[in-house]
């Protein structure tokens, strides 16, 4: 589990704001039929999270960026199946097939938050679960409408009613990135859905897309596809939010289970992407009881210095989106 949450320090104005969301009509709720939830993936397909950067050039900073991360500390998958200390593991995500009634949701830091649209079901998983005294996200990947509502620190209010830090509502089908400067569910300002690690991908064999991932302190700045920094001191050997790194193409994963050799392959085809500030080289997964913890611990043996930074500034297209420029 994360032992620094990076939401956590988050040095912002906290003006606690009201938001309120009309509660639809059971009458006027409209269910999505298959096909439609099968549609829905969690970002586009010429977005940066699915675009490949084994062959982009290493970074001239990389050897600082991992030294600062710190390049002797363990890779860490952070979810799997089970408890740890009494608690699940991973980032739950609720998955939602038919339409919901939007919900009443209050924001800590209503000015870079989305005020309203979210679909939060009754059931939502918290994450570490309901006790949690960590960074409580709430996921939820609407297959109906194919959208993507994210909460921190969110705590259930009542039937459909949160308080939460802050939260974004993300068009999955969209490349659009939050305004400049706004955050999310996430300190990078970044969708969290997109970025975890899936059972259901791993399993399979193959992990499409970088994977969210946090360290322990940032510089304050951030970088493209990022739109919001939480950094610990202005110093450019720290990492920016929205940094990327990958597994070096030398690296031997032969030897790990399948779930693990998925994940560690994705690394090195896609990379991690630096999302929020916590404990060093802390990949984040969906908590699912169909993980093989024993596999995803061998992933453990790889550490910082057996990664590097890489530029990914020649993907960008447009400074707003996040679509990939055509190669």
């Amino acid at each position: 589990m994360t032992t620094v949450h990076g939401a956590a320090l988050r040095s912002r104005r906290r003006t606690p704001v009201l938001v309120l969301v009309a509660t639809l009509a059971a009458a006027c709720l409209v269910a999505a039929g298959p096909q439609d939830a099968a549609s829905c993936r969690t970002a586009p397909p010429d977005s940066f999270w699915h675009a490949p950067v084994d062959t982009l050039p290493v970074h001239p900073d990389s050897a600082r960026y991992v030294s600062s991360i710190g390049a002797a500390e363990p890779l860490h998958p952070d979810f799997g199946a089970g408890l740890v200390d009494g608690q699940p593991f991973g980032i739950p995500i609720t998955v939602s097939d038919t339409t919901v009634p939007e919900s009443q949701v209050a924001l800590d830091i209503a000015g870079e938050s989305d005020a309203s649209g979210y679909r939060i079901p009754q059931d939502a998983a918290v994450e570490n679960g309901p006790a949690s005294t960590g960074d409580r996200h709430v996921v939820v990947w609407d297959r109906a409408l194919c959208k993507s509502y994210e909460l921190w620190n969110a705590r259930q209010q009542g039937d459909h009613a949160w308080q939460a830090g802050s939260g974004a509502v993300f068009d999955l089908r969209s490349n659009a990135l939050r305004p400049a400067g706004w955050t999310s569910a996430d300190a990078a300002g970044l969708a969290i859905l997109p970025g975890l690690v899936r059972y259901e991908e791993a399993a399979a064999g193959q992990v499409d897309h970088a994977i969210r991932m946090t360290v322990p302190r940032t510089d304050q700045s951030y970088v493209w596809p990022a739109r919001h920094q939480a950094g610990a001191a202005a110093d450019a050997s720290l990492p920016p939010m929205g940094l990327r790194l990958r597994l070096k193409s030398s690296v031997d994963t032969s030897a790990l289970g399948p779930q693990a050799r998925a994940v560690a392959e994705a690394l090195k085809t896609y990379g991690a992407i630096v999302a929020d500030n916590g404990s060093p080289w802390y990949l984040t997964g969906e908590e699912n009881p169909g993980w093989d913890n024993a596999q995803l611990n061998a992933l453990k043996a790889f550490k910082g210095s057996d990664f590097e930074a890489v530029d990914a500034s020649g993907l960008q297209q447009s400074p707003d989106s996040g679509a990939v420029a055509p190669r």
